[in-house]
């Protein structure tokens, strides 16, 4: 006698289906049925797996909506100019200055041996930078490397003089 293909499965959620489980092996079967009916049916797990995404995607809104108010409140105490660039761009640029300059201050002068004095100096060349994609490329840069690339910065914004005019 063969052992069945179809079996009846009653899942958590309360919904009745028939699974065809020829694709498993005949000793497997009865397993993998046990526990298919501990889990949710197709139907009921895609729900649950759209509303979490709904969830998700509502959270994740409010903490960019978060980050946001206090990257621009942070930009104004500490009198950071406007950043230039589209409008999806600057508000992403103003957030990552926030984070890298933040990120560097800590890593630097709070747990490093730069001083108040020398962070002043780095702080105040941060706000020549105004191009937002220009932070938005630096938000992973390594803390150490801020006043290196932002020296590099403020050499690109100069103009060069061409010898042959």
């Amino acid at each position: 006698m063969a052992v069945k293909t179809i079996w009846p499965i009653t899942h958590s959620c309360g919904h009745h289906t028939e699974r065809d489980l020829s694709g498993r092996a005949a000793d497997r079967r009865a397993g993998f049925a046990e526990w298919l009916a501990k889990q949710e049916c197709t139907d009921c797990w895609r729900a649950a797996k759209e509303g979490d995404e709904q969830d998700k995607a509502a959270w994740l809104e409010t903490k960019r909506a978060e980050e946001q108010a206090e990257s621009e409140a942070w930009s104004e105490q500490y009198r950071m100019p406007p950043l230039e660039g589209t409008e999806r761009a600057v508000a992403w640029g103003v957030r990552c200055r926030h984070q890298v300059l933040a990120a560097a201050y800590t890593a630097l002068v709070l747990e490093g041996e730069t001083d108040e004095r020398e962070w002043e100096a780095i702080e105040e060349a941060a706000r020549f930078v105004t191009r937002a994609g220009w932070w938005i490329d630096q938000r992973s840069s390594e803390p150490g490397d801020l006043a290196e690339l932002l020296q590099a910065a403020s050499e690109a914004d100069r103009p060069t003089e061409n010898p042959h005019f």
